[in-house]
């Protein structure tokens, strides 16, 4: 990251630097999420715009220790109009990138930021799903996510027939989405929601390379699934995703992988 100023007066050997910011100095801390992680999903894109990108696989021993990568890098797809500042993210977007978007909901893009991974979903039943080390959610046919705004159940998975009078009228049908065979949620906007900020938010199965999501970041089935199997509740795993540009800004304030 750079600071606010910087004047270097070459022939006359000194260097004048302005504080920070508090806002900046804020955007400098690492995400508390990061801290305690010893699994990292990493993702990038070329740029905010970009549709496509990497994700890379990252562990390490201790929350003070080395990041060390796992396995290859893997193609994936984002959001249908790229990428944009998650909520939680604000601060960060104005001190890297005053231009860059934020995001909102229905806008197609997929949140940049760090997140926890918390919560597996798929559609076979949960004896079935021992190998999972995240916790694990078979989803029925009344399993909806909400992304209607004025429910108090924006940005939850529910069962819809749990409820007599449901207060949302607009919602992901999970059951019935092919790509949701298998998925992990994104804890992004979580506890509480803000309301508008973007809503259901998965790793989830793509409709190939040259696919797009509505908001969510996708991969091949097989790739998927080992990383699935890999995401570990007790190493706290957390999804890093941000454009190259900004990774690399962020990489050492942030102590990314």
């Amino acid at each position: 990251m750079h600071t606010p100023y910087a004047l270097l007066a070459a022939s006359c050997i000194a260097v004048f630097a302005m504080p920070l910011s508090a806002q900046t100095r804020r955007a400098s801390q690492p995400p508390a999420v990061l801290a305690a992680a010893r699994q990292a999903v990493v993702v990038t894109t070329p740029g905010w715009d970009s549709l496509s990108g990497t994700l890379r696989r990252f562990e390490r021993s201790s929350p003070r220790g080395s990041w060390r990568e796992i396995g290859h890098a893997t193609p994936i797809v984002v959001g249908r109009t790229g990428l944009a500042w998650g909520a939680g993210f604000d601060e960060a977007g104005r001190a890297t990138d005053s231009a860059a978007p934020h995001k909102f909901e229905g806008d197609g893009r997929s949140p940049a930021g760090v997140f926890p991974l918390d919560t597996l979903f798929g559609f076979a039943p949960a004896d079935s799903a021992k190998w999972a080390k995240l916790p694990y959610t078979q989803l029925l046919p009344g399993s909806d996510c909400v992304d209607d705004t004025t429910s108090v159940h924006y940005n939850t998975v529910v069962q819809r027939d749990a409820f007599a009078a449901p207060d949302w009228s607009s919602a992901e049908h999970m059951r019935t989405i092919g790509q949701y065979r298998i998925g992990v949620i994104v804890g992004y906007n979580a506890a509480p929601p803000v309301r508008g900020r973007g809503s259901c938010i998965f790793l989830h199965i793509w409709g190939g390379p040259n696919s797009t999501t509505a908001g969510c970041t996708a991969l091949d089935a097989g790739e998927l699934f080992t990383l699935a199997t890999w995401l570990d509740r007790e190493r706290r795993p957390v999804l890093v995703q941000l454009p190259a540009r900004d990774y690399a800004r962020l990489k050492k304030s942030w102590a990314l992988p």
